[in-house]
């Protein structure tokens, strides 16, 4: 494992209600325990996202990353360590690597975070305190450039539409990431969610969902195989909430 002392290390027992029915943890879930450890990131150092909250700050993800070798088994313990590789005044690189039992590495993840002023609805400068207690790494996760733009689907293969409800939106008064890849998931062709597994998803948020829009999410097959490039929008309007792209492997 990486020798430094400036990550931070958190471990996850894989319980029954998060897996899918090959006994293996979902795509949702992963991003769900990435976040947990981001919380736990700050509530080490005496910023918990409640905390931040009340003043109407919080950490809000414009583009990420996740790639997944393998997903964890029912029961099977996982480590997620986290840290910083580089800061700016306003945003900030977390970088997350996904351990087995063995110290294998069976997933990487990036994520680009920036301060926000949740009243405002725009940027603000990142406490120095947390700075200097985070520190930094300037080691990185993943070798994919997550600030490069991929481009909306214009002409779609596969549609889905969606409801923005009430429970769709976080703390931030948006909605939440992990919904966004539940969106673009229930898109894909159905013989290939079957037979693969979510081996990259590489998404941008662009603008913010809010509840009571229908959503679409537009799906194109790219000349890749089992590769795909996918755009959420507001139905109705020329709105663009979020791309990505998709890798699927087989099983």
């Amino acid at each position: 494992m990486m020798a430094s002392h400036n990550y931070f290390d958190k471990q996850f027992e894989l319980r029954y209600f998060e897996m899918n029915e090959l006994g293996l943890a979902t795509p949702a879930i992963m991003l769900a325990l990435l976040e947990e450890t981001a919380a736990d990131h700050c509530y080490s150092i005496d910023h918990s996202l409640f905390d931040l909250f009340k003043e109407n700050i919080g950490w809000v993800l414009f583009s990420g990353v996740l790639q997944m070798d393998r997903y964890p088994n029912y029961k099977e313990k996982i480590t997620i360590r986290t840290w910083l590789s580089s800061y700016s005044s306003i945003k900030g690189y977390r970088e997350n690597l996904i351990f087995d039992e063995n110290e294998n590495i069976i997933g990487r993840a990036k994520g680009l975070w920036v301060f926000f002023d949740i009243e405002k609805r725009r940027p603000t400068p990142i406490y120095e305190d947390i700075k200097e207690k985070w520190s930094y790494c300037n080691e990185t996760s993943i070798a994919i450039n997550i600030k490069k733009k991929i481009n909306a689907v214009e002409y779609a293969d596969y549609l889905g539409k969606f409801k923005v409800n009430r429970f769709d939106t976080d703390m931030n008064k948006h909605v939440n990431n992990i919904r966004y890849l539940q969106w673009v998931i229930e898109s894909i062709p159905e013989e290939i969610v079957n037979t693969h597994f979510l081996h990259v998803i590489d998404g941008r948020f662009i603008a913010e969902a809010q509840f009571g829009d229908n959503v679409l999410s537009l799906t194109k097959e790219l000349e890749t195989k089992n590769t795909f490039q996918h755009t959420i929008k507001v139905e109705g309007s020329a709105k663009v909430c979020a791309t990505a792209t998709t890798v699927w492997k087989a099983y």
